[in-house]
């Protein structure tokens, strides 16, 4: 099993809205290399939900992949601020998976905590920050959910 962290603007969707929605689709990724992230998740996968620019910014909770990607409807929309009038519903470029809520972490882990961390120096997130969908390693998975559950 892989696991994820997959980032989000709370003031646009949040752990708390994929809370009350339950499960829900994780579209408008416009990067190759999340969406090749995106791609590679099986159902059943677990993810951190990040809180990206956000004060702090911050791991929220975990998901699960309940649906693996499939073309992202957004592309197609020209009304949609992440239409791509060169994706075609036969060529399409970009995709999503569906998430279902797992759980909302007690408190917000920071990433200034995270930066701190012994075991997490090598983690995507503290290294490539701008990507929107990365990996964590199995020890990472552990370390971080340690924290969480105060131990």
């Amino acid at each position: 099993m892989a696991y994820w962290l997959l980032k989000s603007e709370p003031s646009t969707y949040s752990i708390d809205h994929l809370k009350e929605n339950q499960v829900d689709h994780w579209d408008g990724v416009r990067n190759y290399q999340a969406r090749n992230n995106l791609q590679a998740m099986r159902v059943g996968e677990l993810a951190f939900f990040y809180h990206s620019s956000a004060e702090p910014p911050g791991i929220a909770g975990v998901c699960r992949i309940v649906r693996e990607a499939y073309p992202d409807h957004t592309q197609f929309d020209p009304e949609s601020t992440y239409h791509d009038p060169k994706a075609t519903v036969e060529k399409p470029r970009w995709f999503m998976p569906d998430v279902g809520f797992v759980r909302k972490f007690d408190r917000l882990i920071p990433l200034s905590e995270l930066r701190q961390t012994p075991g997490l120096e090598n983690m995507d997130l503290l290294n490539r920050s701008r990507l929107s969908v990365q990996k964590v390693s199995d020890e990472e998975w552990e370390i971080i959910n340690a924290i969480a559950e105060g131990r």
